[in-house]
């Protein structure tokens, strides 16, 4: 069975159809209801020709996914961060090798094009020696607008604007400035007129000062949203006591490095800047709660900022527990020693107090 025709009944009633040339005319063949087994089979085919653009597509936006979740939970990281593991680096070195082939496609066409020009140019020469005509060379729409922007007059016309005076030889020339240097002298002018009347007049776009006063405005406003939704624990200096806490330690010494190195050195030992940290002898009382109230309040007159306003509590407790855990460990080079040796408290059994008035000597 084709599938094109469906086979006939068996009873079917032929009739005789008129021709003009009286011949008996065959029977029309029906036209396929689609339900054959070709039919269908191409009808699947056709399907899924239809599909796999959709489904590589699908494919394609499913790879896609983990980097997009990547990004929406952790820091954005540009390309020039780690350029060779990064997702987008078979798209950017394809682009970047099309936009050197078609760079490098626009200066051979420039080339042959200057090379075709040339052998034209010398073809008309030739045919002009032979005509025994002289042989003018055409010019280019380059040179044409290259003396249209410049509007220089040409050597051989020099004399006509030549002045009076000269000095030392040297010739001065009427010259005036080229049409490029006016017409930007216009453009300028007309954007000083735009954005005189933009920016001080209507005031339709705001100046730099108030971009600045803006941004600064916009972050203090995040900057008061992330703190009210982020509460920062309070630390009662007074009540403070160092404990050997690695957690604590090891968080400072994060911050110690990411801030103190540059006045005390990494181990502690002090520079030209800022004091030894590792010794007995302190410039603003030793201790923990001496140490932590320094870090907070600064001491401006010698240099240190208030961290206080840029760190947050638990990084100032941490920085001064890491700065106690450096008691006694003696660095190569350390600073000399500066200010008052501290000497902790002892801690002693609390007697009551006995009046001087009731003491009895015994003699």
């Amino acid at each position: 069975m084709s599938c094109c025709t469906k086979q006939a009944p068996p009873r079917m009633t032929m009739t005789k159809d008129t021709h003009p040339a009286g011949k008996l005319m065959p029977m029309p063949k029906l036209p396929c209801q689609k339900d054959c087994e070709n039919c269908k089979e191409k009808k699947e085919r056709k399907l899924a020709d239809q599909l796999k653009p959709l489904l590589v597509s699908a494919m394609i936006v499913i790879s896609i996914l983990p980097v997009w979740a990547q990004e929406a939970t952790t820091p954005a990281k540009t390309f020039w961060d780690d350029p060779f593991t990064h997702p987008l680096l078979p798209l950017y070195a394809v682009t970047a090798l099309a936009f050197i082939t078609v760079v490098l496609v626009i200066v051979v066409a420039l080339y042959m094009l200057k090379l075709l020009n040339i052998m034209a140019q010398q073809a008309e020469a030739e045919n002009a020696a032979k005509k025994g005509i002289a042989y003018v060379k055409p010019v280019s729409w380059w040179e044409k607008m290259w003396d249209n922007l410049n509007a220089a007059v040409p050597t051989a016309q020099e004399e006509t604007i030549a002045l009076d005076h000269n000095f030392d030889g040297i010739r001065e020339l009427d010259n005036h400035l080229p049409p490029w240097w006016k017409w930007l002298f216009y453009a300028t002018i007309i954007w000083a007129v735009i954005y005189l009347s933009v920016y001080h007049i209507a005031g339709s776009l705001p100046l730099s000062v108030d971009e600045y006063e803006n941004e600064l405005a916009k972050a203090e406003e995040q900057s008061r949203i992330y703190k009210a939704s982020q509460p920062a624990a309070v630390i009662d200096e007074n009540a403070l006591t160092f404990t050997n806490d690695e957690a604590i330690i090891a968080k400072g010494k994060i911050v110690f490095v990411g801030n103190c190195v540059a006045c005390h050195r990494n181990d502690g030992g002090g520079n030209s800047i800022g004091p030894n940290l590792t010794d007995n002898y302190w410039l603003h009382g030793g201790g923990i709660k001496n140490v932590f109230t320094t870090i907070k309040n600064g001491v401006v007159e010698k240099g240190m900022p208030a961290w206080g306003k840029a760190m947050s509590p638990q990084d100032v407790r941490d920085v001064a527990f890491y700065i106690m855990s450096l008691q006694g460990s003696q660095p190569q080079n350390g600073k000399a020693p500066q200010g008052e040796l501290y000497v902790p408290e002892q801690k002693t059994d609390s007697l009551p107090a006995v009046k001087r008035d009731s003491l009895i000597v015994i003699k």
